[in-house]
Order: structure tokens, then sequence, then C-alpha cells
């Protein structure tokens, strides 16, 4: 009998075309089921807590999957992390309950964003894992922009619709901009039910305008209402993303009613 695990990912997401498998191009969820095939000697099929577009890093990727129950989720753990490449690494294997999915299991995900404003942004060593803006920002401006996107709104004007989303209101719990360690920038932290494509990366671009005082902070108001003749900023570079975690009830992971 199959079980079920969650594997919980960190990738640097520099050298993939994203999470999801294409035709060309490097991708993690490809990476990932090449080494679940050689573990299980068949093809084994991973869902994600969320697909990451290029260049977008992660520090704990929720990815579920079925292999055969020899596996114990300590072992699993150390055989992964023998075979992932050098760009990935798995924090944790848990053994979840049949019917268990990455996606469609997780009530809330986080995300964060990275902005260097300081001179050193721009250093090789710091350039590859956020938006190297090299500029101050206004904190005011960014905080007023933040609390302004708190609750459940359409976001479908902050997005790239795709045609399976059923709709495009989301419940944003978290919403927060915080000065980083050693004047290095600025972080935005949210959390929320789901995310739209590219809603995160839309989001960061047209508050750094706002902070900027490139265009009035009541533009984030008027995008969430969807009003006419006005549109986001370009979104912010990918390389600033990371996916932070999804969470899932504490149920799926308790122990089987028979043991």
């Amino acid at each position: 009998m199959p079980r079920t695990f969650l594997a919980t990912l960190q990738f640097d997401g520099t050298d993939f075309i994203g999470w999801q498998r294409q035709r060309e191009g490097r991708a993690v969820q490809s990476e990932f089921e090449a080494v679940l095939e050689r573990l299980a000697g068949h093809p084994v099929r991973v869902h994600a807590a969320g697909r990451t577009d290029a260049g977008v890093h992660a520090l704990g990727m929720g990815a579920s999957f079925a292999l055969p129950d020899r596996w114990t989720p300590d072992a699993l753990e150390r055989a992964l992390n023998a075979l992932v490449p050098r760009d990935c690494f798995v924090t944790s294997v848990r053994e979840a309950r049949p019917g268990f999915h990455a996606r469609r299991s997780a009530t809330e995900r986080r995300y964060r964003y990275l902005i260097g404003t300081d001179r050193l942004c721009r250093s090789p060593f710091r350039r590859r894992w956020e938006w190297a803006l090299g500029v101050p920002l206004d904190p005011a401006a960014l905080a007023d922009a933040a609390g302004r996107i708190l609750g459940t709104h359409d976001f479908q004007a902050l997005s790239v619709r795709r045609s399976e989303r059923p709709h495009t209101r989301c419940d944003i719990r978290e919403a927060a901009w915080t000065e980083r360690p050693d004047g290095h920038g600025l972080a935005f932290s949210i959390r929320a039910d789901r995310f739209l494509h590219h809603m995160v990366r839309m989001l960061v671009g047209t508050m750094v305008d706002v902070a900027l005082h490139r265009r009035p902070v009541d533009d984030l108001d008027r995008l969430l209402t969807k009003a006419d003749g006005i549109r986001t900023s370009p979104p912010a570079p990918a390389e600033g993303l990371y996916f932070i975690a999804a969470v899932y009830p504490d149920e799926w992971f308790a122990p089987p009613l028979d043991s």
C-alpha cells in the first residue's frame, strides 16, 4: 500500500524556469520527480503548494507524492538529500493521511520579498537573491500601501489571469514591510489563503512606485475595485521573491486511528 508524504523543499530559483514542468528548460518539479523515480522504480507525480515562476526562490515549498510503504520519513529525507541537485534541499519529510494534496489541502500560503536599498545591494553575492534597487524608499508610504490590501479583495487587476481560476478573490491576513538587518533594505511579508499568478510581484512593484512618489497610494484602492484606466506598475523582479511556507491542518498528519 503506497504511503503519502509531504516533503518541504528549499531551492535557489536562479537557474530554474520555475516549479512547473515544461517542454523545455530546467524545472524544480522535473528534477524532484526524477529523483523520486530513482527511489520508487517507477514515475512519481509530485504536487506543490504553489507554482513559482522562473527565478523565484523557496524556503518552505510543500510537495506531496506517494511512494511504496517500505519508505519511512527519516529514510526518505536522507535519500532525497543524497540525490537532489545542489540548488535544492529537503528540510523535512512527513507522512500524511491518504487524500492529502500539497496545494488543495493548504489553508494558507506565505511569501516574502527582499529589496536592497543600499549601495552594496548590487554586489554579486546579493543581487541574485533580492531586488537590487539601490535607492531609499519612503517607509510611511509603504506601510500605508500595505494596510490597504489587508482583508478580502478582488485581485484580478493585480495578477495575470489564468483560465482555471474559479475567482480572483484572496483573503490577505498579513501584509507588512520591515527593515532588514545591517541596513540592507526592506522585506515585505504577506500571507493569504491563496495567491494569483504574479500577484505578489505586481503588488510589490506598485507599492515601490508609491514609495518612490511616482504614483498616489490611492491607486491601490482603485486597482482593488478594478477602476477604469488604472494599471499596475511593472512587476518586481523575480529574484527578490521567496515562497516561505504553506500551512496545513494538523489532522492531515495525525496517526492512523488503528495505530
